[in-house]
């Protein structure tokens, strides 16, 4: 009885962490990536490295990374090698990773 109580326990643990998981994903409408996509197209920007950073949703970027605005837009980008990175301005944290189409 006490294993199962454990397991249910960990269980409801690791339900209760996904659930925050899934609160915390931002999801950039596809009319919105695609707003992105031609404003970075129209507006290149230099691809920069960052060793040991991997790109996911919710990295929090360094704050000296630059950051471009996009006119009426909530999130900045940046190119993060050759990848196109969408950024909370606010957080400096990944929403978006929009690959090449």
């Amino acid at each position: 009885m006490k294993t199962y109580m454990i397991t249910l326990a960990a269980g409801a643990i690791l339900m209760s962490g996904l659930g925050v998981a899934m609160a915390d994903t931002i999801i950039v409408k596809p009319e919105d990536q695609k707003v992105y996509r031609e404003y970075v197209h129209k507006n290149p920007l230099a691809s920069i490295k960052l060793p040991g950073v991997e790109l996911n949703v919710g990295t929090r970027l360094d704050d000296k990374v630059e950051l471009r605005e996009v006119p009426n837009e909530r999130y900045r980008y940046t190119v993060i090698e050759g990848r196109t990175v969408l950024v909370d301005p606010d957080t400096h944290q990944v929403v978006q990773v929009l690959d090449a189409e």
